[in-house]
This record gives C-alpha cells, structure tokens and sequence, in this order.
C-alpha cells in the first residue's frame, strides 16, 4: 500500500469548507470566522450557520479557496483555541 501524505490529498488551489460546532451565539460565529478570516479571504455568502435542534449548540461553516497545505494547518489550528468549540470537522 502506498504511503500518502495528508498534503498529497488536496491539489491547490481549491475549495474547502470549514465546519466548526460551538455554543450557540453571535460570539462563537465571529469567532470562527474571524479564525478563519486571519489565513483566507471570505466572502458574505461564504458562511452558513445553523442552530441545533434545541438551541444549545450551532455549526457554522465557511467555504473559502485555500492554496497551501499550510494555510489549511494554520486554519485549524487557529479555530482549535476558539472559546466554546465542542468539534471540528
């Protein structure tokens, strides 16, 4: 079986969609965008939020066009230190 690197996976430069699941509230989105913000430019239409079913919790995903490896490291590692994150994805 062939050896492959994480990095070998993606070509560059491409669309990739960040999905973060934090608390619930505008502080949590603005966070995770502002994460993702640092690193990639995005675009209004580019960021989805959804709450969950009861309210506690919600995803926000953005779509942005990476084109590095690294960019794409320094992403998550930024949204990892973000308050109230409970998952990456």
């Amino acid at each position: 079986m062939k050896n492959t690197r994480p990095q070998d996976l993606l070509e560059f430069p491409c669309q990739y969609q960040f999905k973060a699941v934090g608390l619930a509230g505008e502080r949590f989105r603005r966070a995770i965008i502002a994460a993702v913000a640092k690193y990639a430019a995005i675009s209004q239409d580019a960021v989805l939020s959804r709450p969950s079913g009861k309210g506690t919790y919600q995803s926000v995903s953005v779509l942005v066009t990476l084109h590095s490896f690294q960019q794409l490291t320094d992403i998550y590692a930024e949204m990892r230190v973000v308050p109230d994150l409970k998952m990456l994805f």
